[in-house]
């Protein structure tokens, strides 16, 4: 026999098995929309960072040549009332704590000593600048045959 449902919630669980598959992943919900833009100069990175301030990201280079981004945000907010300060109790306290980490691999042709970020309105803003043409030659390896 078989148990009787009695919600009429599994339409939304369909959609939800339809849509979390290997064709089409779940984004994570807390995860920071990324834009990635190329011009003949530069990669740009954006990622909205809405509240957040240059001393809470950790921009840089792994051992692997890799870009990491890393966020981390912690904030505490208390109302507490005075008079019950003595008794130890709260009657409101809120906390979050964020965490993000990105690594991106990034091509050939940048130039890793010139790569700068900076955060504007609620936007890291990195600007991953190319090696020029000359740039490029200088740093082929030719080897000489004996």
């Amino acid at each position: 026999m078989m148990p009787v449902r009695r919600n009429q919630n599994w339409l939304p669980s369909i959609f939800n098995d339809f849509f979390d598959n290997e064709w089409m992943e779940k984004a994570n919900a807390t995860a920071p929309a990324i834009n990635v833009f190329e011009t003949g100069k530069e990669y740009k990175v954006e990622l909205a960072a809405p509240g957040m301030t240059k001393e809470d990201f950790n921009v840089h280079i792994d051992e692997e040549n890799n870009l990491v981004i890393a966020m981390e945000k912690k904030s505490e907010h208390k109302e507490e009332n005075k008079e019950a300060k003595s008794e130890g109790r709260y009657l409101r306290r809120e906390f979050s704590y964020t965490k993000f980490q990105q690594t991106m691999i990034l091509p050939d042709d940048v130039d890793k000593e010139k790569i700068s970020a900076n955060v504007e309105n609620g936007v890291l803003n990195i600007n991953l600048p190319k090696f020029t043409a000359q740039e490029k030659e200088k740093a082929k390896k030719v080897i000489d045959v004996k």
